[in-house]
C-alpha cells in the first residue's frame, strides 16, 4: 500500500467521493495537475473536464466536474464543483446532443444571442465527451 491522502469530491447536490487516494489528476485553470501526498498547499480553479483519482491499491476512478475549485492541504485534497458525476454514469448521447446544440447556437447567432453562454456550453459538452473517452480508454486497459 502506497502513501495516501484523503480526497473529497463534492458537488452542490452531494458528496460524490470521499476516501484515501494515492493521486488526483485534474484540469486546473493553468494546466493539468497531478496531486500526490505531500504536495504543496494549493488553491486553484478547475476547468470543466475529467478528474482522475488513483485509490489506495492502484484502482483508478474517473469523475466529471463542470469546473470549480481544487484545494490541497497537508492531509486533504478537496474538489468543489457546481456539478460532478462519476464518468461511468455519463450519457454519451446527451453529451453529443448538447455539443450539437451549442455548435448550432454559435453558428446561428440571433438577436438575443449570448456568445459566452454558447461557448461555455460547447466547452462543457466537449469536456464531457473527453471524460467519456478517457473512461473508455481506461476500460480497454
Amino acid at each position: 500500500m502506497g502513501i495516501s491522502v484523503h480526497c473529497d469530491i463534492v458537488s452542490a447536490e452531494q458528496e460524490i467521493f470521499s476516501g484515501l487516494v494515492e493521486m488526483v489528476i485534474a484540469a486546473g485553470s493553468e494546466g493539468d495537475l497531478g496531486i500526490t501526498p505531500g504536495h504543496t498547499p494549493l488553491l486553484t480553479a478547475l476547468n470543466p473536464g475529467p478528474v482522475r483519482i488513483i485509490k489506495q491499491g492502484g484502482e483508478e476512478e474517473v469523475f466529471f466536474v463542470t469546473g470549480g475549485f481544487l484545494e490541497v492541504q497537508p492531509n486533504m485534497v478537496t474538489i468543489l464543483s457546481d456539478s460532478a458525476q462519476r464518468a461511468g454514469d455519463m450519457d454519451e448521447a446527451a453529451a453529443l446532443e448538447a455539443k450539437k446544440e451549442a455548435e448550432k447556437a454559435l453558428a446561428n447567432r440571433g438577436g438575443d444571442f449570448e456568445y459566452s453562454r454558447a461557448a461555455s456550453q460547447l466547452a462543457e459538452a466537449a469536456a464531457r465527451l473527453r471524460t467519456i473517452q478517457q473512461m473508455r480508454n481506461k476500460l480497454k486497459r
